[in-house]
């Protein structure tokens, strides 16, 4: 028998669904309903497969943002009929992890049922935080299933990572986007038809698809957020330009624009143009960069062409690097700012590069010379230096 406690939540929960943003109410409740990712996800996927079988690997989940990472980690936990638990690292820290597991683990004696912990944005832990959950990880007590819109090579330690399985997801193409923002039209029970029919005119998905890319949630949120502004609910292109709140981003992380950008912005430092400069790296970021590619340029460019002409720029870049690494975006696109502007400003010189380049050439082709021993600190070496007439150097 239901206590009145239980009826005022069950009615709460209808009234958060019905009131949630159409990208929530329109998340997939199975795989069968994930747009795109069906490499991973679809009948046939790697991933569904390997869950068909009982076994939910510890995993990290990377893709652009709204490619359906807390959704695909949702349903895993679904399908494996394990409990659910979310944190995100940008607020939580290892108390929070440990309390988890915790958890997971009276749950797992109490009942015997596995715990999936999904930590998003893994990679807003630092090393030491990413350290401290190996035994976490090899414990068994949870499942980690870690999301990022990072390179995991790059942000997430080479212990973790070993011990993660790697799926990667893809930006949205137009036929699923297009597919997905129909269904959220003439949906009923969740979409927006829910509320009287809506009717997309001709031009409107593709105005939806040109704002937001592969973004899925940005996709559904335009066009609610259009819809809002056709009182006959006939959603047209122009409702969907006055609706967005920045005009096109022509931007493609792993595309033709993420290598014309990137070249274009080490082109602009190079020809010492620091306003050009800033505005690629301003297209980059707001079209979803990696910042971490950007500082890993900019300290190349700084040993390459700036080099002991203005050695400071190396510092400078280096320091931005390490500024993207533990401070992460918004706040990091301030000291990729200042280098970028630094280095542009900078004198250059390529002598260090010429310098590297030429006696690795010449050990490449005439083979290693053997030490002196008077450049060693091997027996005879002092004596060695004396009769050269070399001080004596050796500690």
């Amino acid at each position: 028998m239901c206590s009145v406690s239980d009826l005022f939540a069950a009615s709460a929960d209808e009234q958060r669904e019905r009131l949630a943003p159409l990208a929530d109410r329109m998340r997939p409740r199975t795989f069968d309903e994930v747009a795109g990712q069906a490499r991973l996800v679809g009948d046939t996927g790697r991933l569904r497969r390997q869950l068909a079988q009982g076994h939910v690997p510890n995993m990290v989940i990377v893709g652009p943002p709204g490619t359906g990472k807390t959704t695909i980690a949702r349903l895993v936990a679904a399908e494996a009929g394990m409990a659910l638990e979310e944190l995100s690292a940008v607020g939580a820290g290892l108390a929070d992890v440990r309390r988890v597991v915790e958890t997971a683990r009276e749950r797992l004696g109490g009942s015997g049922r596995q715990t999936v912990l999904f930590l998003d944005e893994i990679h807003r832990f630092n090393k030491a935080q990413q350290d401290a959950l190996l035994p976490t990880v090899e414990a068994g007590a949870i499942r980690l299933v870690g999301a990022t819109t990072e390179n995991p090579y790059v942000s997430i330690n080479r212990a973790l990572l070993s011990r993660l399985v790697t799926y990667e997801l893809e930006p949205l193409s137009r036929e699923d986007l297009a597919g997905l923002l129909r269904r959220a039209a003439d949906d009923t029970e969740r979409g927006l038809a829910q509320g009287g029919s809506v009717t997309l005119a001709d031009g409107t998905l593709d105005a939806i698809v040109e704002r937001t890319g592969g973004d899925a949630r940005g996709a559904l949120t335009l066009l609610e957020a259009a819809t809002l502004l056709a009182p006959d609910r006939v959603v047209e292109p122009a409702h969907v330009l006055e609706a967005s709140d920045r005009g096109r981003i022509d931007y493609d992380r792993a595309g033709d624009a993420h290598y014309d950008h990137a070249s274009a912005y080490i082109k602009s430092m190079r020809a010492s143009q620091p306003e050009e400069s800033l505005r690629w790296l301003a297209q980059m970021l707001v079209g979803g960069e990696d910042p971490m590619f950007i500082a890993r340029r900019l300290v190349i460019f700084a040993a390459e062409d700036v080099g002991p002409a203005k050695p400071m720029a190396l510092l400078l870049a280096t320091a931005a690097l390490e500024t993207v690494r533990s401070v992460g975006m918004p706040e990091c696109r301030i000291a990729l700012a200042q280098a970028t502007r630094y280095c542009a400003e900078a004198p250059k010189s390529r002598q260090a590069i010429e310098d590297i380049a030429r006696h690795m050439d010449a050990v490449a082709r005439g083979g290693t010379d053997a030490v002196p021993i008077e450049r060693t600190n091997r027996k005879g070496a002092k004596e060695a230096r004396a009769a050269r007439g070399l001080p004596d150097e050796a500690h």
